[in-house]
């Protein structure tokens, strides 16, 4: 891996905010951050910030390539590879893909989680891409992989879900139902059936539950529950070890999360649009209130970079605090100590961002060129 030296740049230190540093990457670490020239590659930052690589700790754009159409689905491995390259185009170097294990067939299948994780596991990936494991909670069918994919390691994240009430609620619904059923791959008539058999195990539900936060603690690994309606059920899966909050349904509840020590997470493209999808709360505003900590790209990848530098640009949050939403403070949440932030001996994950355009110009990934753009190129020389 040849060295990489970044000079020229606004760079975003660990506890000195922005400065006019140079950056040495040597085996895939940043090796030295000073002035000093060095063989290798050399890349002029000029009028560009240099800033902690991207970590996304919740992230379903994938299903997308997966099914771009209900009823149009592609093969785990090319839906991976495109993936990778949406990532990387956007400074994301870590992500946790958001992969649901539900009871319904076709997109969220037991059928397709097992073969995101073949193919994940079948090459060496340039952005580090992990399995965010959105365990749905009356999937009981498929409760022995989930427990097996996460005592092997094969899950980096495990996250409770339990969309089968709302979908039990709405499934007479012209719309929702054919949602569900286009989705599954069935007809209406079958997707209710299969819902309402599927419902009738809700006594079975609690211990299930139990068994995989029990794997999830002996594996060590992080544990979220997702959009938590009540105080109370924050309070519950906390004392699961669930010490992530993602989406809260209630302004409340990510009060009462966040003054408990939980990371509260919410979506970036409720920055970017100003307003949540669902009509729930501001995330730019409990951001600003210090209530959400982290910021996930939720369903669409280049909403990270912008709703950090539109937080910066509101004036509440110096582009320190706002750019750790995305980069150190998922790190933190998932237990990632290596990255998130620029410091010497840290990975050498790094974004190049023209500050005028909110546009990547290039992705460094473990010290490796990832995503270059022609911009990127022009800027690149080798020094002897």
């Amino acid at each position: 891996m040849q060295p990489i030296t970044i000079t020229g740049g606004r760079v975003l230190l660990q506890t000195d905010g922005l400065q006019p540093v140079s950056l040495a990457l040597a085996d895939s670490r940043i090796a030295r951050i000073d002035d000093t020239a060095r063989a290798g590659l050399w890349l002029d930052a000029t009028g560009l910030l240099v800033l902690p690589g991207i970590v996304d700790i919740h992230g379903d754009a994938f299903e997308r390539q997966l099914q771009p159409r209900p009823g149009v689905d592609f093969a785990a491995d090319i839906a991976l590879i495109d993936t990778e390259a949406q990532l990387l185009a956007n400074g994301i170097t870590t992500a946790f893909h958001g992969v649901t294990l539900s009871w319904e067939p076709g997109l969220r299948s037991l059928e397709t989680w097992r073969a995101l994780l073949d193919a994940m596991a079948t090459r060496r990936w340039t952005c580090d891409m992990r399995v965010h494991l959105r365990w749905e909670a009356y999937n009981l069918d498929a409760l022995d992989t989930a427990l097996a994919d996460i005592d092997s390691g094969r899950v980096h994240l495990v996250a409770f879900n339990d969309h089968t009430p709302a979908i039990l609620q709405r499934i007479d619904d012209l719309v929702a139902g054919a949602k569900y059923s286009e989705r599954a791959g069935m007809t209406v008539a079958q997707f209710r059936d299969l819902a309402l058999r599927v419902g009738a195990r809700a006594t079975d539900v609690p211990a299930a539950l139990a068994r995989v936060a029990a794997a999830a603690r002996a594996a060590s690994v992080p544990i979220a529950s997702h959009d938590d309606e009540t105080v109370a059920m924050r309070d519950a899966f906390r004392a699961q070890g669930a010490r992530i909050c993602e989406f809260p349904m209630a302004e409340e509840v990510a009060r009462a999360a966040r003054a408990a020590g939980d990371f509260v997470v919410m979506g970036s493209p409720n920055v970017v649009r100003g307003r949540s999808h669902l009509g729930w709360a501001s995330a730019a505003r409990l951001a600003e209130d210090g209530i959400c900590t982290v910021l996930s790209s939720d369903y669409f990848y280049p909403a990270m970079l912008r709703a950090a530098l539109i937080l910066a640009g509101r004036g509440a949050l110096d582009l320190s605090c706002a750019w750790a939403l995305i980069s150190a403070n998922p790190a933190a949440a998932t237990g990632l100590r290596d990255r998130g932030a620029i410091s010497e001996g840290m990975r050498g994950d790094l974004v190049l961002v023209d500050p005028r355009h909110a546009r990547v110009i290039a992705t460094i990934a473990a010290g490796q060129i990832a995503h270059f753009t022609a911009e990127a190129t022009a800027r690149l020389s080798t020094v002897a």
